[in-house]
């Protein structure tokens, strides 16, 4: 993601990106604009009436005027209610319309990153980045670009009044504008990198709260309750102190705009009536109608600073959303072919890869599974077992070599038809909260649950499911915590066998559960591996013994293949070792 820009108080080019997303809006976004002209004409009309009033029909006791242009006045604040109101609504509609669309794609284009981006970047940011950061580009709608574009509208229109009726009251408050501009400008200047600060601290303590709640079961297994607390109050101190910058300018600068805005009123009144005393004038009116029209002159002024703020921040979340929405890490899908209907023939031929280019994780595997054959992938922690499946669903890319599915190139299939083919049972099963149903079925509305219920007796855990509360229908929570890792897995196993996949892959799938559950499980692994290829990487005996073929690997390399009683006969063999050290004893309980 790149740096956020902080050399412009206002991106022009960020900006105009931003306004093409209201171009299906654009009825709307004309009916806020005129609203705002509206309200600046009768905010405006409202002192010329006082004005009026106190000459013509207060100062001459004339109750019958007086009474007709109180309800002129009454008039007037009616419309400038109600084009407030409009305005007020419709600003808002549209910013909740646009972050909509722009939250939609931002959703889309990361369901797509392949996954060194997510092996790169931290879930908390992203969560920041799509959840509270385009919130904030929301308020550029809302509370930032139309009410500044209705306050500029205002004080311009309130300064053309002023100089039609009275230039030398005019020149007085003309006088004390540029100082304030000035003191805006280096408001905004400050508040710009304020913001870029608060938002950095915002995404550091959702991310660190994100990661620890998630990690809590590590954090209280390893006693850590206290560091962790300490280095939240460091994260959070941060982030006070951050938003204490935002709140100290702030206070400095209505301080000096309340200042100036009352060294101005007092300049009327003295002005005013100093010319009423010495001309005879009667220029009570105008003193009540420039009182009111340099007030509106100054609040929208420091209105428009309060509001440039939110608008700054808008600008500097909208910067950071779209540095994700521009982030180009997909898996090129350029196949043309569709993949169905596959026997399920896989070649792997001198494939080389690395995580990171100058670290080579696979050096020149190679290796072929026939039809309906399974084949099992031994070895220690890191030798590459996993990364040979990353790569069959095309997580990522290798860097030569080649993958073959029915002696067709993976990359010649279409990304989406490749991975409806291969099922993938992990050692980590991920279960969304929702029902069983759901996480079985993942929402495809072409999967009943009749089909369901069906696939579970087929493989027998119809009567597990059935067993909880609701049954197929049981919430099981976030990440399935309300399920032992067993049962996570009997449903895993579900998932994959209703999805009737071509190829199946077990990732570790029964290491790490109940003896119970396992017998469950290899019952349901001899159902949906039948008949099906099957690449298994297990350390369990059973499943291990039954492969019609075992891959040996150490240090990204394959280093012996054969049937279990074929690797059992060589001599000081990589796999003869392990299954002595490994095996044996499990064999023997």
């Amino acid at each position: 993601m790149s740096k956020d820009k902080t050399g412009n108080t206002f991106d022009l080019g960020l900006f105009n990106r931003l306004m093409r997303y209201t171009r299906p809006y654009r009825l709307t976004f004309v009916g806020v604009a005129f609203a705002a002209i509206l309200l600046s004409v009768f905010a405006s009309v409202r002192p010329i009436l006082l004005k009026y009033t106190v000459d013509d029909y207060i100062l001459t006791k004339d109750s019958h005027g007086l009474l007709m242009f109180v309800v002129y006045m009454t008039i007037v604040l009616f419309l400038e209610v109600t084009s407030q109101l409009s305005f007020i609504y419709y600003a808002n509609w549209l910013g909740q319309s646009v972050i909509e669309d722009i939250r939609v794609k931002l959703f889309k284009h990361m369901l797509n990153f392949r996954m060194k981006y997510f092996d790169n970047s931290s879930v908390g940011i992203l969560v920041t980045r799509a959840v509270s950061d385009i919130e904030r580009i929301a308020a550029i709608f809302s509370d930032g670009l139309f009410m500044i574009v209705s306050d500029l509208l205002k004080m311009i229109v309130v300064a053309g009044v002023m100089i039609y009726f009275d230039w030398q009251l005019s020149l007085i408050i003309f006088a004390v504008l540029p100082l304030m501009l000035y003191a805006t400008r280096l408001f905004q200047k400050a508040m710009k990198k304020a913001f870029i600060e608060v938002r950095r601290q915002v995404s550091n303590l959702n991310s660190f709260v994100q990661e620890r709640l998630t990690g809590m079961k590590i954090v209280q297994l390893f006693v850590r309750e206290k560091e962790e607390y300490e280095q939240f109050k460091i994260i959070n101190d941060k982030h006070k102190k951050a938003w204490i910058n935002t709140v100290w300018y702030n206070s400095i600068f209505i301080a000096v705009v309340e200042l100036m805005s009352s060294i101005t009123t007092g300049l009327i009144v003295w002005f005013g009536g100093l010319r009423a005393v010495s001309d005879g004038a009667s220029d009570l009116g105008n003193i009540f109608m420039f009182i009111m029209l340099s007030q509106m002159i100054f609040r929208p002024l420091r209105q428009i600073a309060d509001k440039f703020n939110t608008l700054q921040m808008g600008m500097v979340a909208a910067n950071r959303v779209f540095d994700i929405i521009d982030t180009e890490s997909r898996i090129e899908d350029n196949g043309t072919r569709i993949a169905e209907n596959l026997k399920g023939e896989i070649a792997f031929k001198d494939v080389r890869f690395g995580y990171l280019e100058d670290e080579e994780v696979l050096h020149g595997i190679s290796f072929g599974v026939k039809q309906g054959e399974t084949i099992a992938i031994v070895g220690a922690t890191g030798a590459g077992k996993s990364t040979i499946i990353n790569l069959l669903n095309r997580f990522y890319n290798i860097q030569s070599g080649e993958i073959l599915v029915d002696n067709v190139n993976i990359n010649e299939f279409t990304l989406q038809s490749l991975r409806l083919q291969i099922a993938v049972v992990l050692q980590d099963v991920f279960l969304f909260a929702d029902t069983i149903l759901n996480n079985i079925t993942l929402n495809d509305p072409s999967i009943k649950e009749e089909d369901v219920i069906q696939a579970a007796k087929d493989i027998g855990i119809h009567k597990f499911i059935k067993s909880l509360p609701g049954g197929y229908h049981y919430n099981v929570k976030e990440r399935g915590t309300m399920l032992s890792s067993g049962q996570r897995q009997l449903i895993a196993f579900l998932r994959a066998y209703v999805s009737n996949p071509s190829i199946l892959v077990l990732d570790e799938a029964t290491s790490s559960v109940d003896s119970h559950s396992e017998i469950l499980i290899q019952k349901a692994t001899d159902r949906i591996t039948k008949g099906r290829t099957s690449i298994v990487i297990a350390h369990r005996l059973a499943t291990i013994k039954k492969a019609d073929k075992i891959l040996v690997m150490d240090a990204g390399r394959i280093v012996e293949a054969g049937t279990h009683n074929e690797l059992l006969k060589k001599q000081d063999g990589y796999y003869k070792n392990l299954y002595e050290v490994q095996f044996l004893a499990e064999e023997a309980v």
